[in-house]
């Protein structure tokens, strides 16, 4: 795309952390998102994995604090970091509260009047940037998985079981697992799309595993025990809802309980290594 624009890049790992913006048409402003190119990229493609950030994130969050570039060097696996929200659209009350608007479009497609034109962020990241990266970048197509942090493995979770096949796995940290049941999620639901319960369902991961029919998505989740998102009133995240039903689809689910972990990048950066391999045997990587 002729408005495809690079900002900066750094060598690390053998590969090339960039990061590029880029005119969205879904969105309506310009857009900025990052991709990790293991070594192995240089010589073809790679499969990819994408990462969706958290409340109040942006597109560099995960890719300075993480440290995932290393596993994914060795794994020959590029990772996609987009933004988690529009920028500078304007719309009023965006920047209100940190868990509504800017840094937290909750990866669905708005459709109150207010919000529908600019926040379509599920649209976003499984059309239109997964077909940019895809059509310009040594991306292998049908070999990509997606995982996520909190709102954003709310992302991963419910874009993952909307399209069956396309992604190869999902994995989350701390995701907001069950969003019409919890404060963050009705508070986000029925700002983007209105009152009524049920058009929220489409984007609940917890009802979605209920009715899910396509090939086994290999979930894993890890959530820290001392979370505070997890461990307080309310608990905001309640992956035992989402394995629970699940369950009852017959659909494994690898839920580990991590041991005095909280909600942070902390957390995040010590499993990491974890959940990149676990990816690299859906996709059919290895160390390179």
């Amino acid at each position: 795309m002729a408005d495809l624009k690079l900002l900066s890049q750094n060598k690390c790992w053998g590969g090339w952390q960039k990061r590029f913006s880029h005119q969205s048409s879904v969105l309506g402003c310009v857009m900025k998102f990052q991709i990790y190119f293991p070594p192995a990229a240089e010589h073809g493609s790679v499969p990819a994995l994408w990462f969706l950030s958290g409340l109040t994130c942006t597109d560099e969050n995960f890719v300075t604090k993480a440290g995932a570039q290393r596993e994914a060097s060795m794994q020959g696996i590029a990772i996609v970091a987009p933004d988690t929200s529009p920028r500078d659209v304007r719309i009023e009350g965006d920047s209100d509260s940190y868990d509504f608007g800017v840094g937290a479009g909750f990866y669905l497609d708005a459709t109150e009047p207010k919000w529908k034109h600019n926040y379509r962020m599920y649209t976003y990241v499984t059309e239109e940037l997964y077909t940019l990266v895809k059509d310009n970048f040594p991306i292998i197509a049908d070999r990509q998985s997606i995982m996520g942090h909190s709102m954003g493995g709310h992302g991963a979770l419910t874009i993952g079981l909307k399209n069956p096949g396309k992604y190869k796995s999902i994995s989350a940290f701390s995701p907001v697992s069950n969003p019409t049941e919890v404060p963050w999620g009705q508070k986000a639901f029925t700002g983007y799309l209105g009152t009524d319960k049920e058009s929220w369902k489409v984007y609940d991961a917890t009802h979605l595993v209920s009715m899910y029919t396509g090939p086994d998505p290999h979930v894993l989740i890890d959530q820290g025990t001392d979370d505070n998102f997890y461990k307080g009133t309310p608990n905001q995240l309640v992956p035992q809802n989402f394995v629970a039903a699940a369950e009852k689809r017959g659909i494994a689910v690898e839920l580990r309980l991590q041991e005095g972990y909280d909600h942070s990048y902390f957390f995040i950066s010590t499993f990491i290594g974890d959940h990149i391999r676990h990816h690299a045997t859906w996709l059919g990587a290895g160390l390179t």
